[in-house]
């Protein structure tokens, strides 16, 4: 019992963050054997393969969102879920739209409802904002970004839901015009945003 005790309080040297990966407490000093351990005694909850939660961690509304971001650190949330969090348009996705490198491996968590998308270069880095999910590290795209974002892959999902996007980001004032101009012209979807522009501001 005592062994237990002072592992769960290695693991909460992780702070706030409700989810943490095997590795991450491994680097603790806490194997994944006395993590099983504490899966049966009640003080962890296994979430996914290599991923963990403090049984009394409250969940908010970014459980989902954040388990994902600690399943695949480095990831960035966009389009559909970063819609949500921005809180654009309608859309209520049932799964994490993440965005990972061309060239990296896919993640395989079954157990998460996971939607990935590729980028590269610039799409990597212009827009992509540093936060938080229930104390996990993650990143975003920005309002301006996720609206291109929603242009450049409106085939997944339909114009319709880019063009909410950018009337309510500009009616909500959660981007200017300016921003989502310079997010098109960097990520090369003026052809597609700047009529849409031109005919709002008209």
């Amino acid at each position: 019992m005592q062994s237990e005790l002072r592992n769960v309080a290695k693991l909460r040297g992780l702070g706030e963050q409700a989810f943490f990966r095997a590795r991450d407490a491994a680097e603790l000093g806490v194997p994944s054997g006395e993590l099983r351990r504490l899966v049966d005694d009640g003080s962890l909850t296994r979430v996914a393969r290599g991923l963990y939660r403090f049984a009394d961690a409250d969940p908010t509304e970014h459980y989902t969102d954040a388990a994902v971001c600690a399943r695949v650190p480095g990831a960035i949330v966009c389009l559909l879920t970063a819609l949500r969090i921005h809180e654009l348009g309608t859309s209520l996705p049932r799964k994490v739209w993440i965005a990972i490198p061309h060239k990296a491996r896919a993640p395989q968590v079954p157990e998460l409802p996971i939607r990935i998308v590729r980028f590269s270069g610039v799409f990597l880095r212009y827009g992509v904002r540093d936060t938080t999910f229930e104390g996990v590290p993650a990143r975003i795209t920005s309002p301006a970004r996720t609206v291109v974002d929603c242009f450049r892959f409106r085939r997944l999902f339909g114009m319709h839901v880019a063009l909410e996007a950018l009337r309510d980001a500009l009616y909500d004032r959660k981007a200017t015009a300016d921003q989502i101009w310079r997010a098109a012209e960097v990520c090369r979807a003026k052809s597609l945003v700047g009529p849409v522009l031109d005919a709002l501001s008209a």
